[in-house]
């Protein structure tokens, strides 16, 4: 090649013959030959030579770029019909999550278990749901009267909430007794003492199954309690409802004026005469291991002078983890509560 393009003629040769093959193939053809000569060119620089004499390219150039042509379009196609590995992969992957969770579902609920994208049913589950929502109709009913209530009184009657925390108690305790849930209570009797000495006290408890929700009313009893909540929990039907009317200390962790707020109302209640509850978490444990704690309870506890009691709520994801849309089977004699002693708070 750079012998022809050393003489003049040579050089217009050159020029020519490109015009040449431009002129006769098609734009996309003409790129992909061109692609593949300049491939070749690079890895053997005596592939591309033509003749002096003559105004055509030579037999073995012609030869060579139409066996190149060949393979560069075989190269595309083939190129086109693979798909890609990582797709292949990825799909591969996502499928086997899915299949893994299948399995897990069907190995806790039995053959009948079946998944949904609010999360995983059995027959169990569908019994407990229709249980839960026939009884939260009632509690809905009960809490507009006790909303109606307070409304007509003006608020100076029933100060303190207590006929929403125990419409709300009903609802609890006749769910677990008509879906056989009621956790095993450790140390119940130095909670009754406590009880009887007219104290109040902040409960936390560890959080890693909605479960825990109802295990915990329990095990305080018929006495007034609010939990320290996060507000996205007003959206939930009826829940929120009963949170709103019986004024429940509500967290805005989005918010640090809000935070303030909460504080000083969750040490008001303490200071009036009522328990407060909470999962010093913040949110719900999807290991099941223990997170950090929040430091915001301890803080109310702190400054009312309240002692805090720890509760340790064991077994709550074996009956209802966070995939399940309802416990898949009932809590009695698998889930338990124990109940520590109280901590004081005073010069901590």
């Amino acid at each position: 090649y750079d012998d022809v393009a050393e003489s003049k003629e040579g050089r217009k040769h050159i020029i020519q013959s490109i015009h040449t093959s431009s002129s006769t193939m098609k734009p996309t053809t003409t790129t992909c030959v061109s692609a593949a000569l300049l491939l070749a060119a690079a890895h053997n620089p005596t592939t591309l030579a033509f003749s002096p004499s003559s105004h055509v390219h030579s037999p073995s150039v012609a030869l060579r770029s139409q066996q190149t042509r060949r393979t560069s379009l075989s190269l595309s196609a083939a190129a086109i019909a693979t798909p890609s590995n990582d797709d292949s992969s990825s799909t591969t992957t996502t499928l086997t999550k899915q299949q893994k969770r299948i399995q897990q579902i069907r190995k806790e609920g039995g053959i009948f278990a079946f998944n949904t994208k609010f999360g995983a049913l059995n027959p169990y589950a569908i019994y407990y749901g229709l249980v839960s929502i026939a009884l939260g109709l009632v509690w809905f009913v009960a809490l507009t009267f006790s909303q109606l209530f307070y409304k007509l009184t003006g608020g100076k009657l029933d100060k303190r909430r207590r006929l929403p925390v125990f419409f709300s108690h009903v609802w609890g305790t006749l769910l677990m007794l008509f879906t056989g849930c009621f956790p095993k209570v450790e140390n119940w009797d130095a909670i009754k003492e406590f009880h009887k000495s007219g104290r109040k006290a902040m409960f936390v408890a560890n959080h890693n199954s909605w479960m825990d929700i109802p295990f915990l009313g329990h095990t305080i009893g018929w006495h007034n309690y609010k939990f320290v909540a996060k507000k996205e929990l007003e959206k939930v039907p009826i829940l929120g409802k009963a949170i709103k009317v019986a004024k429940n200390v509500l967290v805005d962790r989005s918010n640090r004026r809000s935070q303030l707020l909460t504080l000083k109302q969750g040490m008001k209640w303490l200071d009036d005469g009522v328990n407060l509850c909470t999962f010093p978490e913040g949110t719900r444990s999807r290991s099941g291991r223990l997170m950090p704690f929040k430091n915001g309870a301890f803080k109310m506890a702190h400054k009312a002078g309240k002692p805090v009691i720890p509760v340790s709520i064991c077994g709550a994801a074996k009956v209802m983890p966070s995939y399940w849309m309802f416990p898949f089977k009932p809590a009695h004699n698998v889930c338990k509560v124990v109940l520590h002693e109280p901590i004081e708070s005073e010069g901590k």
